[in-house]
């Protein structure tokens, strides 16, 4: 494990604007974690965890230690019956264990399949996409405290899941670095079309599509990759974190009001509550397409923001600003990052 100083990150995460860590170090193992806390707990620096860059924005340099987690390792067990656990260090790539699981015949992984980022971040961010959040699968994550460095383990209950929330990002932000997460996943038995829940439509037109009628975990993985590609530009070649805000979520008296106003506005219920597509709020607000300088709104898909080339993080965050004062009058909608913004 060697510390650098003053490293650039625009390689090393995915809005590439140009800032740079004050101290740069690569973890690979649990042990290099601990030394580096043992470390750091002289000198009381900051520190940042950066797996795959691909959920954070930079507005400025980071002058403390970035710790980016790159360990490896699948551990798979029988539980009994149809239930398997798949123990995985956090610097995994997140779609690789997709793609892993899909390949070993485990369901449970595939609606999740080209998000981008690694296994450590997962569960921080609850990530989700077409009616799955991770929590679903999750069975526990264990983790480190940066000023402890003591380790622990939590429960799925323990780790207080919401709507692309959780308690690492919340009460434990800042102070706990997860090694591994452990998922429960299922050997494959029923086609996808006999357990459909909400936000599968999509997924089921693409199938279609493919001409594929009853399909397994390896045509929905395929079906959700393609979609992913049509929607969502490549970070490779323009530089983007996903989705820049949440889903908000309001209560169905305040959608009624709206929709007295705007008939087709679309709404997903949930517990006495909903959530609006932020795209379309922020489309209607004609945020679709536009551009100041490299910074700017994706033009199919008005919730990515981007980077063109050479877009500071505070023009990016300043855009989001715009369009989410702009949401607020027109709807009375606050929209809330669902980035984390440095």
């Amino acid at each position: 494990m060697h510390l650098e100083q003053h490293i650039s990150l625009k390689a090393l995460h995915t809005f590439g604007s140009a800032v740079e860590a004050r101290y740069f170090v690569e973890a690979r193992t649990a042990d290099d974690i601990h030394a580096l806390l043992k470390y750091r707990s002289m000198i009381r620096m900051p520190v940042l965890i950066l797996g795959g860059g691909s959920n954070v924005l930079f507005t400025r340099d980071f002058n403390g230690i970035v710790v980016r987690i790159n360990s490896k390792g699948i551990a798979i067990k029988e539980e009994g019956g149809q239930n398997i656990l798949l123990t995985v260090q956090a610097g995994e790539n997140w779609d690789g264990l997709v793609q892993y699981a899909v390949e070993n015949g485990l369901a449970g992984l595939e609606n999740l399949s080209l998000i981008p980022g690694t296994v450590g971040a997962a569960p921080v961010q609850n990530i989700g996409a077409y009616g799955v959040e991770v929590k679903d699968v999750i069975e526990a994550v264990r983790f480190v405290g940066i000023d402890s460095g003591e380790e622990s383990t939590f429960t799925k209950e323990d780790c207080r899941f919401a709507y692309r929330d959780s308690i690492f990002k919340q009460a434990l932000k800042g102070k706990v670095i997860i090694l591994e997460v452990v998922f429960k996943l299922k050997r494959q038995q029923s086609p996808f079309s006999s357990r459909l829940r909400p936000g599968h439509e999509a997924i089921v037109k693409e199938l279609l599509s493919m001409d594929v009628v009853t399909p397994g975990i390896t045509e929905v993985r395929e079906a959700v990759c393609r979609i992913r590609r049509r929607k969502l530009p490549d970070p490779q070649f323009i530089g983007n974190a996903g989705s820049f805000f949440k889903n908000p979520v309001i209560p169905v008296l305040h959608f009624e009001e709206l929709k007295v106003l705007y008939p087709e506005i679309p709404f997903f219920p949930a517990e006495n509550q909903g959530k609006i597509p932020a795209a379309w709020l922020i489309d209607q607000c004609g945020w679709k397409g536009f551009r100041s300088g490299d910074a700017g709104v994706h033009q199919d898909q008005p919730l990515v923001l981007v980077n063109y080339g050479n877009a500071s993080g505070k023009e990016i965050l300043n855009l989001a600003e715009q369009i989410t004062e702009s949401v607020q009058t027109r709807f009375r909608i606050r929209l809330e990052p669902e980035v984390n913004i440095f």
